[in-house]
């Protein structure tokens, strides 16, 4: 569903945001994607939907290339980043319609899935309010919702439970799994540990733009906690 080969960035100054970066994210896998801050993973959250062009390697969406076909890969993906950033102008139910036009999915099946994820997150009676008196936790639902709501085949994710109370997260996490378990797969960076390592099913830890280990939980963590590997990773 998403492979990364050899996946470089290197920035105008020289800098170097990602190097020689090799994933593989699968139908029905959810991969946490985990460092700290300026390790490399929104650089490479960014290239992989779009925005950041790639300096060397390629990435794959469902064997596609981004760099040769991005409007078509983009079509298959949809992208949440950690801070929702959306026009504040709109009520939010013209947000959800906004994206479901751009994704062209009909009337019939954007008002069952608005209903659906609106009702299990609770904001179904705010999104015919405007979006400027939404609070961050609202904007992250709604981001989340409009994602949903045109089924892609692959979900990117860049802290998507940063903002969201508690039970909005437990919802979000279930939403994950019957997302995964009918053949979509998600890539998520998060630096919440527990939540990576109950959830996900793969890992990858990248320090300073490189990936320094990566495979299935069970084969990172071995008999140890996701937080004692991070941290044994930082300190090498």
């Amino acid at each position: 569903m998403l492979e990364l080969i050899n996946y470089t960035k290197t920035y105008p100054n020289g800098k170097i945001g990602a190097k020689n970066v090799n994933l593989k994210v699968e139908k029905g896998d959810i991969f946490a994607f985990i460092g700290h801050n300026g390790a490399g993973k929104t650089t490479t959250i960014k290239s992989i939907v779009g925005i950041n062009d790639i300096s060397d390697g390629d990435i794959l969406i469902n064997g596609i290339s981004i760099k040769e076909n991005p409007i078509k890969c983009k079509s298959m993906m949809a992208y949440v980043p950690d801070n929702p950033d959306i026009y504040n102008s709109l009520t939010g139910i013209q947000y959800i319609n906004l994206v479901a036009d751009i994704f062209k999915v009909n009337k019939k099946d954007r008002e069952i899935l608005t209903k659906k994820y609106a009702t299990a997150l609770e904001i179904l009676n705010d999104l015919n309010n405007p979006i400027s008196t939404y609070s961050h936790g609202m904007r992250q639902k709604l981001v989340l919702i409009s994602a949903f709501v045109h089924s892609p085949k692959l979900l990117i994710l860049d802290e998507p439970f940063v903002g969201l109370d508690p039970k909005a997260s437990f919802v979000i996490k279930n939403i994950m799994k019957e997302f995964v378990e009918n053949g979509g797969a998600i890539f998520f960076s998060t630096h919440v540990l527990e939540v990576a390592e109950k959830l996900c099913n793969k890992v990858a830890i990248i320090k300073n733009g490189e990936i320094v280990s990566s495979g299935t939980m069970t084969e990172i963590k071995k008999d140890k906690t996701l937080e004692n590997v991070f941290l044994e990773s930082e300190n090498v």
